[in-house]
C-alpha cells in the first residue's frame, strides 16, 4: 500500500496495455501503404482490396491506441507531479512537438484516408496513407526522445533557484544515441508486430482455402519483412545492450545477474532466485560468453553487481542501486528467446513461400496463426526490462523514482483508480481482440465497401 509501489503498478499496467497497440500501427501503416502505392502503380484491383482490408484493422487498432494513450498524460501530473516539475523544462519541447505536429498530422490524414476513396485521385488518396505512415513514426521518434533523457539525460543543467533540469542543447536532446537506438528498436519491432500480424491472419485464411490469391499476396510480404525486421530488432538490441554496458552498467549486469566483476565474464542460461529477487541460488553459466557478447573476443572485463552498487553508493550516496534483478534477468531472457523464435518462424514462411506453397505443408498453416501473440509478449518483455532496470532511478542518476511520485497522493485515491483502469483497459482490450478478430476472419469481401464504415462499428462495439 506504499503510494509509489501503487503508482508504479498504475503507469507499469497502462502503459503495457498502450504498447499493445503502437507498435501494431507503427508497423501496420506501412503494409497498408506499400499496397496500395502498387495499386496506383499498376491499376491491379487486387492490391486496392488489400490495402481496404488491412487498412480496417489498421483503424480499430489506431482508434484504441489514442484511447489508452490519452491516460499516460495525465498520470503525469497527477501520480508524479514531482518527476513533471523536474523534468517539464526538458520534456516540454519533444511532447510538444509530438502533440502539434506528428500527431496532428497522422490523425489529420488519417481523416482524409477513411473518407477519400474515391473522392480524391488515387496518387492523392495513397498519398494521405503515406502522411499517416510518417506521421505515427514522427511521433513514436518525439517519445524516445523523451524517454531516452530519462534514460541516459543530456544536454541540461541543474538550476540553482529551483532545482529543475532546464533544457540548455536542444540538438543534444534530438541526437541522443540512447533515444535513436530506441527508435531503431523500436520501429524495427513494429514491423516485426504488423508482419506476424499478417502472417497469422493470412495463414487462417490459407489454410482454409479462402481468397488463397488474395491472402498468398499478403502472406509472402509479411513473411519477407517478418524475417528481416525479426533480424534487426535483434542487431539493435544487441547494440542497444553494448550501450547499455556504458551508460546504464548497473542495468547491464542486472539484466545477466552477473555478481562481481569479471574478466573474461561467464553468461548465465538459467538462474534460480530467493524471494527477494536480488539474490541468486543457482544458475548454469557458460564461461566467457558474456564477454564474447559485448566485445567479440573471449576476454574484456564487465563491471559486477556489487562493485557497481560501491561506486554509486560513493557518488550518489548510501541506498539500494540494485534493480529487481530476477524481474530484469528473466525479461531479458523471454524477450531474446521469443526473438530467435520469430526469426527462425519468419525464415520458415518465407521459404514456405519461395517453394512455392508445397501441399505436404499446407497443414502448417493451421499453425502459423498462433505466431500472432509472439511480438507483443517480446514487446512487452523488453519494455519491462528497459524500465525495471534503470530502477531506483526515474531519471537515471538525477531522480529517484520515490521522490518523483505527487507529495499529496493518497492510497485509496491510487488504489481505486488503479482497479478503475485496470477494468476499463480490460475491456477496450476485449474490443479490440473482439473486432480485429471479426474482420480479420470477415476477409476482403468484408472491406468492399468504403473504409469509413469501420469508425461506426468502433464506435458501437465501444458502446
Amino acid at each position: 500500500m506504499d503510494p509509489v509501489i501503487l503508482s508504479r503498478w498504475q503507469f507499469a499496467l497502462t502503459t503495457i496495455y498502450h504498447f499493445f497497440f503502437v507498435p501494431l500501427t507503427l508497423g501496420l501503416g506501412w503494409f497498408v501503404a506499400i499496397w496500395e502505392t502498387i495499386y496506383v502503380r499498376t491499376d491491379n484491383e487486387a492490391y486496392k482490396r488489400l490495402a481496404k482490408f488491412w487498412g480496417k484493422l489498421f483503424l480499430i487498432n489506431f482508434a484504441m491506441g489514442v484511447v489508452t494513450g490519452i491516460v499516460l498524460e495525465f498520470q503525469f501530473g497527477m501520480n508524479w507531479s514531482g518527476f513533471s516539475r523536474f523534468v517539464g523544462d526538458i520534456f516540454g519541447a519533444p511532447l510538444a512537438i509530438e502533440a502539434l505536429l506528428a500527431f496532428f498530422l497522422e490523425s489529420t490524414f488519417l481523416g482524409i484516408w477513411i473518407f477519400g476513396w474515391n473522392r480524391l485521385s488515387k496518387g492523392l488518396h495513397a498519398a494521405t496513407i503515406w502522411m499517416v505512415v510518417i506521421g505515427s513514426n514522427l511521433s513514436a521518434l518525439w517519445i524516445l526522445m523523451a524517454n531516452g533523457w530519462m534514460q541516459s539525460p543530456v544536454g541540461y543543467v541543474i538550476s540553482e533557484v529551483t532545482g529543475r533540469a532546464e533544457l540548455v542543447d536542444f540538438g543534444a536532446l534530438m541526437f541522443n544515441p540512447r533515444a535513436w537506438l530506441f527508435f531503431w528498436h523500436t520501429i524495427s519491432a513494429g514491423f516485426a508486430t504488423a508482419a506476424f500480424f499478417t502472417l497469422g491472419i493470412s495463414a487462417y485464411h490459407l489454410a482454409r482455402k479462402q481468397n488463397v490469391e488474395f491472402f498468398q499476396r499478403s502472406f509472402r510480404l509479411a513473411a519477407l519483412i517478418g524475417l528481416i525486421a525479426a533480424v534487426m530488432v535483434g542487431v539493435a538490441g544487441h547494440v542497444q545492450g553494448t550501450y547499455l554496458l556504458e551508460v546504464q552498467p548497473m542495468a547491464a549486469a542486472a539484466s545477466e545477474a552477473l555478481w562481481d566483476t569479471a574478466d573474461p565474464a561467464p553468461f548465465s542460461v538459467v538462474a534460480i532466485f530467493d524471494a527477494t529477487g536480488k539474490q541468486e541460488i543457482w544458475s548454469l553459466k557458460i564461461p566467457k560468453a558474456l564477454s564474447l557478447l559485448y566485445f567479440f573476443r573471449t576476454e574484456g572485463e564487465v563491471p559486477g553487481i556489487n562493485q557497481i552498487q560501491a561506486e554509486y553508493v560513493a557518488k550518489y550516496g548510501p541506498g539500494d542501486y540494485v534493480p529487481l534483478v530476477a524481474l530484469t534477468f528473466w525479461m531479458f531472457r523471454i524477450m531474446v528467446g521469443l526473438g530467435l523464435l520469430m526469426i527462425a518462424l519468419g525464415a520458415y514462411s518465407l521459404y514456405m513461400a519461395l517453394r512455392n506453397w508445397p501441399k505436404k505443408w499446407a497443414r502448417w498453416f493451421k499453425w502459423i496463426v498462433w505466431v500472432i501473440p509472439l511480438p507483443y509478449l517480446a514487446n512487452t518483455a523488453g519494455w519491462i526490462l528497459t524500465e525495471t532496470g534503470r530502477q531506483p532511478w526515474i531519471v537515471h542518476g538525477l531522480l529517484k523514482t520515490e521522490n518523483a511520485v505527487s507529495p499529496t497522493l493518497g492510497v485509496g485515491t491510487i488504489l481505486f483508480s488503479l482497479i478503475a483502469f485496470v477494468l476499463i483497459y480490460a475491456v477496450l482490450m476485449a474490443v479490440d481482440i473482439y473486432l480485429l478478430v471479426k474482420y480479420g476472419k470477415a476477409g476482403p469481401d468484408a472491406a468492399t465497401h468504403e473504409s469509413a464504415d469501420i469508425a461506426p462499428a468502433v464506435v458501437g462495439a465501444v458502446d
